[in-house]
């Protein structure tokens, strides 16, 4: 998710199919890349994003008035490496931006 040229959030959903669940190297690959930026932004930066965890959906936002420089920083890696999956993956792992 962005606003402007920003990215403030991301939703994750569905599973890779790479292997049989328990092998899926491509789903382990984004689900730690996943905990590990909201893990950071929430615990570590202390920003009270908002994070939603249901059954196949995993959603951030960071709060509308954010101006810290780490959570846009942790967002940007969490890009750049979803975006190294999605070259890597092209059958499994895909981008898509949606304004908000």
């Amino acid at each position: 998710m962005s606003h402007g040229d920003r990215v403030i959030g991301f939703r994750v959903s569905g599973h890779a199919g790479y292997a049989e669940s328990g092998s899926d190297v491509v789903c382990a690959g984004v689900t730690t890349a996943v905990q590990l930026i909201a893990n950071g932004i929430t615990e570590c930066a202390g920003i009270a994003a908002e994070v939603k965890v249901q059954e196949n959906l995993v959603s951030l936002l960071l709060p509308e008035m954010c101006h810290d420089k780490s959570a846009f920083l942790l967002l940007e890696a969490f890009e750049l490496q979803m975006g190294i999956m999605a070259q890597e993956y092209k059958e499994y792992v895909a981008l898509t931006y949606a304004e908000v």
